[in-house]
């Protein structure tokens, strides 16, 4: 009977290896053939190694511009992010016995179940009226989107950390603002970079914001200039393809190397 379940399981794994990566597989070879060979067969490996397909689709969708947006983008929300929330989320944390406190964690979390394009509209608006729709109101609507689910996870997490270190720290004379950034938050690292990871990945790769609050085409991040450069070049696939694969290969990258703070912290806070 075991015999039988490890093979289910090993045909199972196998199956979704190659759904995954049967699709990134047509992606490399269409990026790298020219557009006399798409004629044939999407099976077949290219003839011709065409990278020139990735310089030209770097010079045609102002690839080093959308990067330069998006690392700026990203940087700033995951540092204040992690900062900001995890300050909020102690202060929730430790208050919980308060009614005002208690009810701001449930706010919060109750803002996981609003869908975005609800608020979508009065957003634009309102975002436009601020002079908001730049980068900067970009950075700050990625750092609100993400507290409601940041506090969900951080909160479980301090609840897990033992009081008698801060009692201990106020003994030694230390104040609340110290005790958190002495004590606290250096035991809130795995979480920190859980938190992190997470956001890099939101905001790195996200679409639908950038698209309604954007208005300057030199502000485009990344999957922003991929859908306008599908638009204009939607029968090049080679270009199409080549351009996809650059915009996809930091983030491939990012979360091969941080993949196992994925998998061992993102529920830690509620094993605990």
């Amino acid at each position: 009977m075991k015999t039988k379940k490890n093979w289910f399981v090993t045909i199972l794994l196998m199956v979704e290896t190659l759904l995954i990566f049967f699709p990134l597989f047509l992606t490399i070879t269409v990026a790298l053939k020219t557009p006399k060979e798409m004629a044939g067969s999407l099976l077949s490996l290219p003839k011709e190694w065409r990278f020139q397909n990735f310089l030209d689709a770097i010079e045609l969708t102002n690839f080093f511009q959308a990067l330069s947006n998006s690392f700026i983008v990203t940087f700033f929300v995951v540092v204040l992010t992690v900062l900001t929330n995890s300050l909020v989320s102690y202060a929730i944390a430790r208050n919980m016995h308060k009614r005002f406190f208690r009810g701001l964690f449930y706010y919060f979390v109750s803002a996981m179940f609003v869908p975005f394009p609800i608020i979508m509209l009065p957003l634009v608006r309102q975002t436009a009226l601020l002079g908001m729709d730049n980068l900067v109101g970009l950075i700050f609507l990625y750092i609100v989107f993400q507290l409601s689910f940041n506090v969900f996870i951080y909160v479980g997490y301090i609840k897990s950390i033992p009081v008698a270190l801060e009692e201990a720290a106020v003994m030694d004379g230390a104040n609340s603002w110290r005790i958190f950034w002495k004590v606290i938050f250096p035991l809130l690292t795995p979480m920190n970079a859980t938190v992190a990871i997470l956001t890099t990945l939101y905001a790195w790769n996200d679409f639908m914001l950038p698209l309604v609050i954007l208005t300057d085409s030199e502000n485009a991040t990344l999957p922003l200039v991929q859908y306008i450069f599908q638009t204009e070049f939607s029968t090049n696939y080679n270009l199409a393809f080549a351009s996809y694969l650059l915009a996809l290969l930091p983030m491939v990258i990012v979360y091969l190397i941080a993949q196992r703070w994925i998998i061992s912290n993102v529920t830690r806070g509620e094993v605990k």
